[in-house]
């Protein structure tokens, strides 16, 4: 049977309420030309009766607190980014699909997943400016619904998005109030001191960032793997790295640790390459004081770990393990730096996309909370990221959908000839629990 998706009715939903109108500053951070970008997801849920109804009018609801999020963007004369408070709503689709989620297995194959049956369509002219959140709703014949969702990322963070749909679930579960008040506050985050003795004239508060260089568009398109990996495996790992360290270790780290050496080594870059892993620090905790709950700006923070290509495809699992953790070890100080202006290499450039081969982003999803939305019928069984780019190098770290569990590495990230290469790589660590031991790996100085 032919997999086919019915839009059957569009709309903007607006705030239930009243709302303040008015304009906002955005933060230095949401105003990075590296954040003009939509993030993409879908949440499958089992079970929902009248789902795009319920959701629906909890977005409405949920619209109120969070009235910045039915504005649209705008720029001031000075060209910086901000939100116009109008009201105008977000845009959502309600639709139906031929068959049950079991006969697409719950898109447990992320590379075929019909995201653009899944996703919104193109939203009705808004004075030029598309909504900041865009949603769909497709009801199954099982009573089971899937949520494509596009979120703008100037408005919101991953914490913040899972924040603005932990709150709608409450609406839509018949709370009259979120359970964490959403703060604005994105005043909070200071530009850096660079740019603000770069800007001419009187300072203004909050000068444009600076603009990313021009990038040259690589002529090969990244291959998507799925590689889930079962808690022994991790399990195995951290007890192998606790045996030869006297240290423990997250899984964050096991899992990145593992996906950078075997990459390296599918590759087999040219000697004297430096390979860069960069991962994505929370920076909420960071300030002094820490941000309050409830914040739902951007705040993450480009952390790059780099080495040889040699070094690295030579080391342990162990070892890199250890770099790692000493690049965390560093956050506190590399975001001061930024914050003081003298970042280096992690500072507003980190923020671009990168298409560069050697350079890895890694993304944690699985702590955002977006697997702990509940609109009345339970959490979701599937998460699934749609990549936004097939040039630039990403790796996302989740979970399989339930009921599987361990963890999910959703990359793309190599190129068609080095794909087989990498996936065997993979399955040579024996991340199944019966595999290779890290204190066999070959061992190089980093």
């Amino acid at each position: 049977m032919t997999f086919s998706v019915i839009r059957s009715a569009r709309s903007m939903v607006r705030p239930s309420g009243p709302t303040p109108s008015g304009v906002l500053d955005l933060s230095f951070i949401d105003g990075m030309p590296a954040l003009r970008t939509k993030v993409r997801a879908l949440h499958v849920f089992r079970h929902g009766q009248e789902a795009a109804k319920v959701i629906s009018e909890a977005l409405s609801k949920a619209l109120v607190p969070y009235y910045p999020m039915a504005g649209r963007l705008k720029e001031s004369s000075q060209g910086v980014l901000q939100i116009s408070c109008t009201g105008e709503g977000i845009w959502f689709v309600q639709a139906s699909a031929n068959c049950s989620l079991e006969t697409v297995n719950y898109f447990d194959n992320v590379g075929m997943t019909p995201n653009d049956k899944l996703l919104p369509d193109q939203p009705f002219e808004a004075n030029g400016m598309d909504p900041l959140v865009q949603m769909q709703v497709t009801e199954f014949t099982c009573s089971g619904f899937v949520i494509g969702f596009i979120f703008c990322h100037a408005i919101c963070d991953g914490l913040g998005m899972a924040q603005f749909l932990n709150a709608v679930g409450e609406f839509a579960r018949g709370l009259q109030q979120p359970s964490v008040a959403p703060v604005w506050l994105r005043e909070i985050i200071p530009t850096p001191p660079r740019l603000l003795r770069a800007a001419t004239g009187p300072t203004p508060r909050r000068p444009p960032p600076p603009s990313s260089p021009p990038l040259t568009m690589p002529d090969y398109k990244l291959q998507h793997a799925t590689i889930d990996i079962s808690p022994d495996g991790i399990n195995q790992l951290k007890g192998e790295f606790l045996e030869l360290t006297g240290r423990t270790c997250s899984t964050f780290e096991v899992v990145a640790a593992c996906l950078w050496s075997c990459r390296t080594r599918a590759i087999d870059f040219k000697r004297g390459t430096q390979v860069k892993l960069v991962y994505l620090a929370n920076g909420r905790h960071l300030f002094n004081p820490p941000l309050p709950k409830g914040f739902y700006g951007n705040c993450f923070f480009p952390i790059n770990v780099t080495v040889s290509s040699e070094a690295l495809s030579q080391a342990s699992i162990a070892e890199v393990i250890k770099l790692i953790q000493e690049a965390r070890s560093r956050e506190l100080i590399e975001f001061t730096k930024w914050l003081d202006g003298d970042s280096g290499e992690a500072g507003a450039d980190s923020y671009a996309p990168s298409v560069i081969y050697s350079r890895l982003v890694v993304s944690e999803w699985g702590r955002l909370g977006l697997n702990q939305v509940d609109y009345g019928w339970g959490r979701p069984v599937h998460l699934v990221p749609i990549e936004g780019s097939t040039i630039a190098p990403v790796a996302i770290i989740g979970y399989p959908p339930t009921p599987k569990k361990g963890i999910r590495l959703m990359t793309w990230s190599v190129k068609g000839a080095h794909l087989p290469c990498f996936l065997e790589q993979m399955m040579n660590l024996g991340l199944d629990g019966s595999g290779v031991s890290l204190g066999l790996l070959r061992s190089a100085s980093l």
